[in-house]
């Protein structure tokens, strides 16, 4: 990949880049961008990051983080909300902003799971739990609110 990426905090600087992007699946598998700051806005225990390769944003999470605030809502660390634009895609930007996360999960008070979920009736099902297992996860064969539960031991 050779590129640099990061976890870049958003601000009022970048803000419109991040709305700028999109995945390109209609919205089914990944809310947007939007709709994640929105509840970033209002979600104490929102950690919402841009995926930045040499300066440039490529997409978008969101660490749902249980020690950010007193009294969380779960007690679960959750990788809330993954994204890469449409138009970058395929280059180990996702792969690579998931072991950032991580790196950054393992240093977080509490931390000794990481969970995510995915929607499961799509056609990129067996994608995205490729896609997960490569990053270490497993499913737990939970099924949460329709989506595919998968967690990783930090």
């Amino acid at each position: 990949m050779g590129d640099t990426v990061e976890l870049v905090a958003i601000t009022r600087h970048n803000l419109a880049e991040l709305l700028q992007l999109d995945a390109g699946d209609g919205g089914k598998q990944v809310a947007p961008n939007l709709k994640s700051m929105a509840q970033a806005a209002v979600y104490a225990e929102a950690w919402p990051r841009g995926i930045a390769v040499d300066g440039v944003l490529v997409g978008f999470l969101m660490l749902y983080d249980p020690s950010l605030t007193a009294q969380p809502e779960e007690p679960k660390f959750t990788l809330w909300r993954l994204m890469i634009d449409q138009r970058q895609q395929g280059r180990g930007y996702g792969a690579a902003a998931v072991q950032a996360l991580i790196a950054h999960v393992r240093t977080r008070p509490g931390a000794d799971t990481l969970y995510l979920s995915y929607v499961q009736d799509s056609a990129n099902v067996a994608a995205a739990e490729r896609f997960y297992r490569s990053q270490g996860f497993t499913p737990t064969g939970e099924i949460d609110d329709g989506e595919l539960v998968m967690s990783l031991k930090l």
